[in-house]
């Protein structure tokens, strides 16, 4: 089965812009958000509670924290600064009075 070929040559129409969630994506996590802002307090005795259970343990109270907080705090990007051609980057530091 080939696949349609589209031409370079042609820019897209409609849509939403490159990188923006999709509308359930978004209410997904405007839900997450909510639930976490609407329970913060108990929360803690919900952790401390799972870290005093011999069964789970401190390890998977902080799992469970974790997990939470993966979707209510945004990640960052790792981000790798390079100078020219991949290169280290070069600092020139100059005084003022030309010495």
């Amino acid at each position: 089965m080939q696949q349609a070929k589209v031409a370079k040559t042609r820019s897209r129409v409609g849509g939403r812009a490159v990188g923006t969630p999709n509308k359930s994506t978004a209410k997904a996590r405007e839900a997450i958000a909510a639930f976490v802002d609407g329970n913060a307090h108990q929360l803690q005795t919900w952790l401390e509670q799972i870290a005093i259970d011999e069964r789970y343990g401190p390890k998977v109270a902080f799992d469970c924290f974790m997990s939470v907080a993966e979707y209510h705090v945004p990640k960052l990007a790792r981000t790798e600064h390079t100078g020219a051609n991949d290169g280290p980057i070069e600092m020139v530091v100059k005084w003022q009075d030309g010495k």
